[in-house]
């Protein structure tokens, strides 16, 4: 069995969280959402939880970092293909989201990203394992 993996993000405004990542192109599990948090599917196994600030406190001790302001964390996505990585950014940008960064082309990696509503930091990447290949020999 695969490990799979749930991000606990908090976010101000649940629908408005939705809505946004709805535009990006992602789902959501019905099962694991209500008024206190939402279960984004990022890939089979690969899980979003875009929960409720006062739910998200809930969970830990510690005072919650103000995306805004602070980096926490910056969530990486792997894309099948620079226009992929442009597409979801494209997206986001139209939903709502700001760029924090220029994009970044390095030959064999490319890579470009988005700050979410609530200030988080995601980034979608492209590595071409032929030129990844190539370097090695």
């Amino acid at each position: 069995m695969s490990t799979k993996i749930f991000v606990n993000l908090p976010v101000k405004d649940l629908n408005r969280s939705i809505k946004f990542f709805t535009q990006l192109g992602f789902s959501f599990n019905t099962h694991y959402t209500n008024d206190q948090g939402a279960c984004m599917i990022v890939s089979e196994d690969i899980f979003v939880m875009l929960l409720v600030e006062k739910f998200f406190k809930t969970f830990t001790k510690k005072q919650v970092a103000d995306a805004t302001k602070s980096t926490e964390a910056i969530l990486a996505l792997s894309a099948n293909s620079r226009e992929e990585v442009d597409e979801l950014v494209s997206k986001a940008l139209k939903a709502g989201a700001t760029i924090p960064n220029q994009k970044q082309d390095q030959g064999w990696m490319y890579g470009h990203g988005f700050q979410d509503l609530d200030g988080h930091l995601w980034e979608t990447i492209y590595m071409d394992s032929k030129a990844i290949q190539q370097d090695l020999e």
